[in-house]
């Protein structure tokens, strides 16, 4: 019977003092915390299967508690998110979400707190993609590693690789902004592979290293070795990684 292998760790890296990255894996999530060792979890191909980062802003107040309220709101609702519009409208919900809980705060502690987003819902012959921010979807493909996410970056500077700002997010500024969430439909088949993931993996790793990473290892052991080299790389920032794949048998 096909299936849906999820493995995922979250961890803070090397230089942050905590975590605020949140991981969303079905109904489950984990927020603002941390695992050891990869967790491995499997599901039906059958009903949606959402997987899930939020990276909550750096330089930014809250930013711990706009990514758990997103990554909540989505394990909460994923059993819907079954078409393009689905996800649109419960992004765009989560982002009213997010400024609402900030607007809320009496202490103005959460003023501006923001978040970006990215996952998948997976389901019986088609995969959807979604993102807002520069949190990353891959597909993992025999010929290397294909980004099916898009990253609300500004342009970067000659001589860099990569940027910490963000053209768009959930929250994040000190009034309401709309955004325009990335959502793609695209088939899906056992044998697919897709990975999910915040900055703190794709800033320190080029593609080259993640995708060779990917073609030695699958499931709790890819999810272990990238981490891994994140880490080996400085781990600068909170590392949180989902690597999907679709089984069948």
């Amino acid at each position: 019977m096909p299936y849906v292998a999820v493995s995922a760790l979250s961890h803070p890296g090397l230089i942050r003092d905590h975590n605020e990255d949140s991981l969303v894996i079905g109904p489950w999530t984990l927020c603002a915390t941390v695992t050891e060792n990869p967790q491995t979890l499997f599901f039906p191909y059958a009903s949606p299967v959402v997987v899930a980062v939020a990276d909550g802003l750096g330089g930014h107040p809250g930013g711990d508690v706009a990514s758990a309220l997103v990554a909540r709101r989505i394990a909460w609702l994923g059993p819907a998110l079954s078409s393009e519009v689905a996800v649109r409208d419960v992004l765009n919900a989560c982002n009213r979400a997010v400024y609402e809980a900030a607007d809320g705060d009496d202490g103005r502690a959460l003023t501006a707190m923001g978040t970006t987003v990215a996952g998948i819902v997976v389901q019986p012959g088609s995969l959807l993609t979604f993102n807002v921010g520069d949190s990353r979807v891959f597909a993992v493909t025999r010929d290397g590693l294909r980004q099916v996410s898009v990253d609300d970056s500004p342009p970067l500077e000659p001589g860099r690789r990569t940027t910490s700002l963000v053209t768009q997010c959930l929250g994040g500024s000190v009034t309401y902004r709309s955004i325009r969430p990335h959502v793609t439909a695209a088939p899906v088949s056992p044998g697919d592979r897709y990975l999910v993931c915040t900055d703190g993996l794709t800033d320190p790793l080029t593609t080259d290293v993640i995708d060779e990473v990917l073609r030695e290892h699958d499931d709790g052991r890819a999810a272990f070795e990238l981490w891994k080299a994140a880490i080996a790389a400085g781990g600068p920032d909170n590392i949180t990684l989902a690597v999907v794949r679709v089984g069948d048998e």
